[in-house]
This record gives C-alpha cells, structure tokens and sequence, in this order.
C-alpha cells in the first residue's frame, strides 16, 4: 500500500518522506518543482502537484489510479503575516492565499484523492495550534490563523462523512518548527516534528477521528 505525501520539497514534509521510505514504506511525494534533497530520499516523486489549482490534483489521481492509498498527509502550506491597521488591497490577496492553500487546498485534495483511499485508510492534515479560537491569546496573523481554523472545520467534517468507511482523520498541530516558513525560528527542529506526526498517524484510528493533536506531546487541543 501508498502512503501520499502532499507538500514533501522541504521542511516538515520532506522530512516525513525521508523517515517513512528509510523504515520501508512506499511513499509518493508531491511537490510543485523538486529539490535534489527530496530525490535523494528515493520515494516516487511527482512534481507539478500544486493544491490550488484542481486540474494538478486530478493528473495526480490519474497517476495514481489502481493503487491503493493507506494514508493522505496533506503538509503543504504558506503563512503571510497581516497585522490590524495594514490590511490594505496587498494584504487582503495574502489571505486570500493563505485561504486557497491552507483551507480550501487540503479539502480538494482529500476530495480528488479520496476514490484510492482504502476503507480503513488515514487522512493526515498538517494545521497548527494559531487555527484554535480558545488558544489566542496574541492576535494577529490574521490569514494564517482563519485559514487555519477554517481547515480544522473541513477536518471534523471530514471524519464525519468518512466514518462509514471506516476512514480516520487527524488535525495535527506540528509543533513551533524550525524551517523556512518561521524564517529558523522555532523549538524544534523538522525531524523531531515528522517523528511525531507519522506517530500519530500509526495511532489513529476511528476512536481519535476527527480529533486536533499536538503532534510532538500527544496531547489534544482546544479547538
């Protein structure tokens, strides 16, 4: 079976890709263009793949039409920062942006996707703790933030309808990362992150679905 890795060319992404192939799984990796860092981890990489725009979604369902797909990692993502009081006609596309690539990418991927998706197969989307109303003690970040709590809701709608397949779903939260959306910054290094979230992807299952996990400590957090 497939394990799907949506967003693999750098950071996060590339990082799971290069830990799932090294215990022996097949992985296919999407990306837009590929670095060499991601060829030299030797899964299937297709490039080309972009979330917001659909036609690239249905090539890659193409090609992989007749393989069964255990687990759909959506990791792929982009944060602009706007901040109240500058939300001019340049900031207002940057959310828009981060709507179409946070939000609604994930969905249409899942959607594009979902006819290879094994019954008893997993969803995986890459969200962040900013998405959670009750932790938002520090405003700000406005497209980054509503793109984030907008793909938490397409995640629980998700587990709802794909239940009676027996299809489980997780938000994942991947920790404060240092790679190059957070410029370096960050707690912990991309590595550690993926260990995690392939972690809570071995866990799932349909008792968990639909559920927002810390994907470093396990925790569950508030939506």
């Amino acid at each position: 079976m497939t394990k799907v890795i949506i967003g693999a060319n750098r950071g996060i992404g590339l990082e799971i890709t290069r830990q799932l192939q090294a215990r022996g799984d097949a992985v296919v990796a999407t990306c837009r263009r590929a670095h060499p860092d991601l060829a030299a981890t030797g899964a299937e990489v297709v490039e080309d793949v972009d979330v917001t725009r659909h036609e690239t979604l249905r090539t890659l369902a193409r090609h992989l039409h007749g393989r069964p797909v255990d687990w759909l990692m959506v990791v792929a993502g982009v944060m602009r920062v706007q901040r109240l009081g500058a939300l001019d006609a340049e900031a207002v596309e940057a959310i828009r942006l981060q709507f179409e690539t946070n939000a609604l990418g994930p969905l249409m991927a899942v959607e594009a996707l979902l006819p290879l998706v094994n019954d008893s197969g997993k969803i995986g989307i890459v969200t962040s703790r900013m998405g959670s109303i009750a932790d938002n003690t520090s405003g700000g970040s406005y497209g980054y933030r509503m793109s984030k709590a907008a793909v938490n809701m397409a995640g629980a709608s998700l587990a709802e309808d794909l239940r009676p397949r027996g299809i489980s779903v997780a938000l994942l939260h991947p920790g404060y990362v240092r790679t190059d959306m957070t410029n370096g910054n960050g707690h912990i290094d991309a590595d550690e992150s993926a260990a995690g979230l392939i972690a809570r992807m071995d866990a799932l299952d349909l008792q968990q679905t639909g559920r927002f996990w810390h994907a470093v400590s396990g925790e569950q957090l508030p939506w």
